[in-house]
């Protein structure tokens, strides 16, 4: 059937099986073909077909709420749903979101795009509903890594407790991004193996209820006998325990298992779990042969070999630079430990746990664990890396603040991702860390101009031990510079000048500076001389340098790929203030008071005035105004 004539899905309730195995392989092609060309998130997404379409068929979205956790398995029930014909649209500029979206469709219940939060928002829809006196049906799917992350656990507890009426479908293929770490993953694999108590189960009930006259009360008297044998077979009735009716484990790609399981928890009262077992990838044979994450979500790639398509570049990636230059530190220095949640292909971090076992520590969906952990290894005289993208740091703000710049803890943490990161969207944009990290005591704020002065840094960063510092860096390559043989460190809290001008200073950082330096070049054509400064320490200023900047009276233009507000141009101005400086024009360029959507980071950067052209008529605006007209933003 041609796909993108779906309007909505109540074409599948009428569907034979047969129909419905065609259906599911058609999605398949589907995905598989326009991924191709788009990227996205392919694995997770050809592991729940059977599961999206039995859900359709049996209950009716948007009355009954459907909430995908993480939000990267959706693309089918986007598909059902009536926005195939935009697919190759998918995580473009102004396209079709790679995660749900309310403004897509009414069928998108939920936003999001980080992990673990379904249960807790299907809670508030469930109270809502019983408030409301409806009876709609409320169906979170959570993946098995995400069930890892701790807000899940919080919500799995109060679900329980409340007895609320629910349908939380645990979609377990033994994969988050990277395989599966920790105890309760083992209690699945348990879970997983142990079908056979459910027929023991469902016999020993049969055969008690056939005993005439008695039948009722021996099968009541048997609860007991069953439940010594579930603790017998399944070693650990956790969800049970919790509250919940457990139904499963099921077969994710079966119609009929699927079925009739979702049949029967229709008529459940109270919260069930029904546990599905699906295959990451499945249909598509690289995907599914993957067993470390790089087919949960990949760029364009050749259909017939599954190679990716790269660009072009040879310079280092940054998470590879950073994660190398930390792997070879840790050969001298047996300090240092690397920790990450969940992400160890993403950050790079596969060579330095083969080498370093002992040292590596992927604790799974959990960012608050890791960074409290973190500190705990820095109180024994460690040197922990914490690598983590700039907004998964957002999860542990708390122990950012209260466990480890506190108590002044010697820790480094690599914010990867930092900055705009295109088709991720604004759940993945990496512009939030310098503002909720700046009015952090203690901390130490650095971002590089290069992957030289990168390699650098982290040196830096592994010599200091004043209390935690973090380094930002960018995702994609970096610019390929000539890389010095040797390390050393950088003095804290230094700038460097990297073009001297008389007329105003540009203050920038990372991958701001090409734009900076493209713009005092234009301006030096125009006779204007800006001087431009690579602001490289965030916190703390190089308040030397700004004090000679303060004492020229010319005007300064602050620039960063970063929210304005609480940002670097904010830390300039509040300098500023405290030496009552009021003969300098400041104007700061940085990322304005909303969420930026999805789409390459030139079109994002463009869209929101974050380019070349905009610095110079702001530096020629500073030029220009008058002395009592100052700090303004752009």
């Amino acid at each position: 059937m041609d796909l993108t004539q779906i309007t909505n899905p109540s074409f599948i309730k009428n569907l034979t099986k047969e129909q419905l195995t065609e259906l599911a392989a058609e999605i398949r092609k589907f995905l598989i073909e326009n991924l191709s060309t788009t990227g996205g998130h392919i694995g997770p997404n050809l592991g729940v077909v059977e599961l999206t379409i039995m859900m359709h068929k049996l209950f009716d979205s948007p009355q009954d709420k459907f909430i995908w956790d993480v939000g990267h398995q959706a693309y089918v029930h986007k598909i059902l749903t009536g926005r195939a014909g935009q697919f190759d649209t998918l995580r473009k500029y102004k396209g079709l979101s790679g995660f749900p979206k309310m403004a897509e469709s009414e069928h998108d219940v939920w936003e999001t795009g980080h992990s673990s939060t379904s249960l807790s928002a299907a809670m508030g829809m469930a109270l809502a509903r019983d408030m409301q006196g409806a009876s709609n049906y409320v169906l979170p799917v959570i993946g098995d890594g995400a069930l890892t992350g701790g807000m899940a656990l919080e919500a799995l507890n109060h679900i329980g407790h409340q007895k609320t009426n629910m349908i939380v479908i645990l979609n377990d293929n033994e994969m988050s991004i990277a395989p599966n770490v920790g105890a309760l993953h083992t209690v699945l694999g348990k879970l997983r193996t142990a079908g056979k108590y459910n027929s023991a189960k469902d016999e020993l009930e049969y055969i008690l209820k056939k005993i005439p006259a008695v039948g009722g009360k021996v099968a009541a008297a048997a609860e007991r006998v069953k439940d010594s044998l579930k603790y017998l077979l399944v070693s650990g009735v956790f969800f049970e325990e919790l509250g919940f009716t457990y139904l499963g484990p099921i077969d994710g790609h079966d119609f009929n298992d699927l079925e009739r399981n979702l049949l029967y928890a229709k008529k459940m009262e109270g919260p069930v779990l029904l546990h599905v077992i699906t295959k990451k990838g499945k249909g598509y044979r690289p995907a599914e042969d993957d067993k470390i994450g790089t087919w949960h979500g990949t760029g364009p790639y050749k259909i017939e070999t599954g190679d990716f398509v790269k660009s072009p570049t040879t310079a280092p990636s940054w998470s590879g630079l950073v994660a190398e230059t930390v792997r070879k530190l840790a050969r001298e220095d047996k300090r240092i430990a690397a920790i990450t949640p969940a992400m160890p292909v993403g950050s790079k971090l596969e060579s330095f746990a083969a080498e370093f076992p002992e040292r590596f520590f992927d604790v799974g969906i959990a960012e608050q664990h890791a960074a409290t952990m973190a500190g705990g290894l820095a109180t024994q005289g460690m040197k922990p890396f914490l690598a983590i993208y700039s907004t998964f740091l957002q999860r542990a703000y708390d122990q950012m603040l209260h466990d480890i710049t506190r108590q002044k803890l010697n820790v480094f943490i690599g914010i990867d991702r930092a900055g705009l990161v295109g088709a991720d969207g604004e759940t993945h944009q990496g512009v939030f860390d310098i503002a909720f990290l700046r009015h952090m005591p203690n901390l130490v704020i650095m971002m590089p101009k290069d992957e030289n002065e990168g390699q650098h840094m982290v040196k830096t960063a592994i010599e200091y031990n004043d209390g935690p510092i973090a380094m930002r860096y960018p995702r994609g390559n970096g610019l390929g510079v000539v890389m010095d043989e040797e390390l050393h460190t950088i003095p804290i809290g230094t700038w460097e000048v990297l073009k001297e001008g008389t007329d105003g200073t540009i203050l920038t950082f990372g991958t701001t500076i090409p734009m900076a330096l493209e713009a005092a070049e234009i301006l030096s054509e125009k006779g204007r001389h800006i001087k431009v400064i690579n602001a490289r320490f965030i916190k703390p200023l190089d308040t030397d340098m700004l004090d000679l900047l303060f004492t020229s009276g010319k005007p300064i233009v602050t620039l960063e790929e970063a929210v304005l507000a609480g940002g670097f141009g904010s830390g300039v101005l509040e300098y500023a203030e405290e030496k009552a400086i009021t003969d300098i024009t400041i104007k700061r360029i940085g990322i304005p008071d909303e969420f930026i959507e999805h789409g390459s980071v030139d079109k994002l950067l463009e869209e929101i005035h974050l380019t070349t052209e905009q610095v110079v008529m702001t530096m020629e605006e500073a030029i220009n105004i008058q002395p009592s007209v100052k700090k303004e933003s752009v």
